[in-house]
């Protein structure tokens, strides 16, 4: 009877005492495929916006306005993201931690209150998409093709959110929960549907119209809106422990607090990767309009390293929330200490590609326009340089939105982008143009180390060391 309990207890407590790495891998693998999915399939979007062909048939200025379009779409469609994910950021610890502390009926109300949150985020950049897309462009100098372009990519973006902030959420409440592999499901099908799409919206394939970038746009959309609708179906038929009800519900001003003040700072904290983006697509315009495509092409193809970590982050938060709301000290240092180890191989893996063979990379966006590599490669290669900090930083933010500490990660963000990194740009710029401008980023990443041992140093004297072992 004994050893049925004992197994029982580890079915239901997998987080509290599986071995960790086990666990850990076990819990990110799926994230990390299907964050790798996605990577690949934002990348396909511009691979082939980057081959558009304009009306008078020059496919090299055309290309690289739609390359362009989507970097001046870039920080408001990551605005979006932001508040998705900072929602879900507190939804997920908060419902972890309710989970480790047997309290389920706290659990329930992060769960539908997240749900009403999303829809309200919906709400506000449906709002957006339909009255400001072309003003928030034409804000970043964008002009002519890149104007066209950028509108009618930001615009249907924003007006079909309702499908991202639905994945959003109802993937979120399956990680909490353990069931990561649904995730991996849910974000894989939505990728799936997404590339096939692409080439066949963006160039008008079997009878569709031929509608450029405005193709990638539905075709992002529609993988989001079909992920979001399977997400749901799987939280009803597979997760036992957090049932979604909103049959009259009432929002609870007391949970929706506890959920953004841990993940208010992770909002704004993408929301000043956004004003970064913003204004660093502003500083390029004004030395070189294809410097803003090779910026673009950067984000895309840095996101084969950093989604990957992200999956691990998805994979790391619920464990160590779990293991905190149980007092497990051992278990909590440990999957920190995992994650790093892991991270700092996905960082080495990009800084090595970017050092070796940027030129290759660049040539996967082939816009037939030459100024993509002469101006890309010392780019990348320069821009690398801040992998070899950036995988620390990522997993000491992670660890302190877990612990319920998320203002060190707000702080360690405004201070890494917008009191270093965009000041920085701007006189790099000045005194020296593209050829010193990207140094910005590996000088904002040494601060941004700086203060995350300083913070992590701190979090761990105040809340991990207490905890008895």
């Amino acid at each position: 009877m004994s050893k049925q309990l004992a197994a029982g207890d580890e079915k239901e407590n997998k987080m509290g005492v599986m071995p960790m790495n086990r666990l850990l891998i076990g819990m990110a693998t799926p994230m990390i495929i299907s964050m790798l999915v996605t990577a690949c399939y934002n990348i396909v979007d511009s691979i082939f916006v980057a081959r558009i062909v304009d009306e008078g048939g020059d496919a090299s200025s055309a290309g690289t306005a739609a390359l362009s379009a989507l970097g001046m779409a870039f920080p408001f469609q990551t605005l979006l993201i932001a508040f998705a994910t900072g929602t879900c950021v507190g939804v997920n610890a908060i419902l972890s931690k309710a989970l480790g502390e047997k309290d389920k009926e706290t659990a329930q109300k992060a769960a539908n209150n997240g749900v009403f949150l999303s829809f309200c985020n919906f709400l506000l950049f449906l709002v957006i998409g339909v009255f400001l897309a072309p003003t928030l462009i034409a804000s970043q100098k964008g002009t002519g093709l890149t104007l066209e372009y950028g509108s009618q990519y930001l615009r249907i973006v924003c007006i079909g959110s309702l499908g991202i902030y639905m994945q959003f959420i109802f993937e979120r409440l399956l990680q909490s929960t353990g069931k990561t592999i649904y995730t991996m499901i849910t974000q894989t099908t939505g990728a799936v549907i997404n590339i096939i799409l692409d080439p066949i919206l963006i160039f008008g394939y079997f009878g569709f119209p031929q509608m450029r970038v405005a193709g990638a746009a539905v075709a992002t959309i529609v993988g989001q809106i079909v992920a979001g609708i399977l997400a749901y179906i799987l939280n009803k038929k597979f997760n036992e422990d957090v049932q979604v009800n909103l049959k009259g519900f009432k929002p609870d001003l007391t949970i929706i607090k506890r959920i953004y003040t841990v993940g208010f700072p992770s909002i704004v904290m993408q929301a000043i990767g956004s004003v970064m983006t913003y204004s660093m697509n502003r500083i390029l315009n004004g030395l070189n309009e294809a410097s803003v495509a090779v910026f673009t092409v950067y984000f895309k193809l840095q996101s084969l390293f950093f989604m990957p970590i992200f999956g691990l982050n998805n994979g790391m938060v619920p464990i160590l929330a779990y293991n905190y709301g149980a007092r497990k000290r051992g278990r909590m240092m440990k999957v920190i200490k995992l994650s790093m180890l892991y991270a700092f191989g996905f960082m080495a893996i990009g800084f090595a590609l970017f050092e070796i063979m940027p030129e290759q990379l660049l040539r996967i966006f082939d816009t037939g326009d030459d100024s993509l590599i002469v101006l890309g490669v010392p780019a990348l290669r320069t821009i690398a340089w801040h992998y070899m900090f950036a995988w620390f930083c990522i997993i000491g933010g992670t660890t302190f939105q877990a612990l319920g500490n998320g203002l060190y990660s707000l702080i360690v963000s405004v201070a890494r982008q917008l009191v270093v990194l965009v000041p920085v740009a701007y006189i790099l710029s000045i005194i020296g143009g593209l050829d010193l401008i990207w140094w910005c980023f590996p000088i904002a990443e040494l601060m941004s180390l700086t203060v995350t041992v300083f913070f992590l140093i701190r979090i761990y004297k105040k809340v991990i060391a207490p905890i008895p072992e």
